[in-house]
């Protein structure tokens, strides 16, 4: 009978710790995907900081300079797209990213064009606001990339967490699925081709 009350013991003192161990390493994945889902949200509101002051960057371009109208146009499309697409921050796939990436790139592109235009107009260059604004856009640039770093950082340890054994054990039973990182764009390891040649 002391055997059995023993072995009933032994046994309830392994599935508590078994639990135990089991609950703590659910709520440490839960609480990292939280984490790199939150740095998703930073992510985002960097970039809709940019898309706020293209908004006022092409109302003072427009006002200040009357040029190329296809690069504007061209910037003021390139930012619909970019706030067009979004991403179930959840739920971060490989192909949503790379679709976002691909629309915030048009985006980029579009305002390299118009501030390489705008360089042709002494009068623009010279106005406070639009200096302001410049510094504003290069100052967003620089947040994007360091909260894309961030968010790489926090759902990279995630992604390293759920492979490693035993806690892959618990990440395959609850569904914890790796999160997918931010790239460089095909071609960007290239220096860029610098031109000045406006004829």
């Amino acid at each position: 009978m002391k055997k059995g009350i023993l072995t009933i013991i032994i046994l309830i003192v392994i599935a508590v710790l078994l639990g135990g161990w089991y609950v703590r390493t659910n709520n440490t994945l839960v609480d990292m995907k939280g984490q790199s889902t939150k740095q998703w949200a930073n992510v985002e509101s960097s970039y809709q900081r940019r898309s706020d002051l293209i908004g006022n960057l092409v109302k003072t371009v427009q006002g200040a300079a009357d040029f190329e109208r296809g690069t504007l146009k061209d910037v003021i499309e390139a930012r619909a797209k970019a706030t067009s697409t979004t991403i179930d921050a959840n739920n971060i796939t490989p192909e949503q990213l790379a679709q976002f990436q691909q629309a915030q790139t048009g985006l980029s592109s579009a305002l390299s064009r118009l501030l390489v235009t705008v360089e042709r107009y002494p009068d623009l260059k010279s106005n406070q606001n639009f200096l302001e604004l410049q510094s504003q856009l290069e100052g967003t640039e620089n947040r994007i990339n360091v909260e894309r770093n961030r968010f790489n950082d926090l759902a990279g340890e995630y992604n390293i967490k759920i492979e490693k054994i035993p806690t892959n054990i618990i990440a395959s039973l609850a569904n914890f699925d790796p999160v997918a990182l931010f790239s460089s764009n095909p071609g960007s390891e290239n220096a860029p081709d610098v031109n000045f040649d406006f004829n």
